[in-house]
């Protein structure tokens, strides 16, 4: 990837919805090689797909909660089936694993507070493994983005 391609994918990741020609206009390209860097970029596998960003707020979901997981044993299939079970939960928006005091960190939206507890007692206390859940909630956001940065 040159310079080109990062320019491409930053105006791309600002507005995924532009037509190549405005795209080809913002990044000073002429449509055809515009097009071949896209369609290249995409069959790399950078651009992994397009999407619609939601506002979690006024989709209805506007807590977001925080949650540290240790798991009692580290055995792979207690971890096989911990995140296979993460997976398949729609609440849970991002499952990371971490080094630190916590084995995972979630990140999770809900309508509201007993909605989150409702989520714990019946969802995340059913998973098997989990010795420890530490959570916090996010009373603001200071940043999200969508783009990242040239490496």
């Amino acid at each position: 990837m040159d310079d080109k391609d990062y320019h491409i994918l930053r105006v791309l990741q600002e507005n995924g919805r532009l037509s190549n020609q405005e795209l080809s206009e913002r990044v000073n390209l002429s449509p055809s090689p515009c097009l071949r860097r896209v369609r290249q970029l995409e069959k790399s596998g950078v651009i992994r797909g397009y999407t619609a960003l939601v506002d979690q707020k006024a989709f209805g979901l506007p807590l977001t909660v925080f949650i540290r997981i240790e798991m009692e044993r580290h055995a792979a299939e207690a971890v096989r089936v911990f995140e296979a079970r993460i997976r398949d939960i729609p609440e849970i928006q991002d499952c990371y694993l971490v080094t630190g005091e916590a084995d995972y960190l979630l990140r999770v939206v809900c309508r509201d507070l007993d909605a989150y507890e409702r989520f714990m007692r019946e969802t995340l206390h059913a998973i098997p493994g989990i010795s420890s859940i530490n959570t916090s909630f996010a009373f603001g956001r200071v940043k999200q983005s969508q783009v990242l940065p040239h490496p």
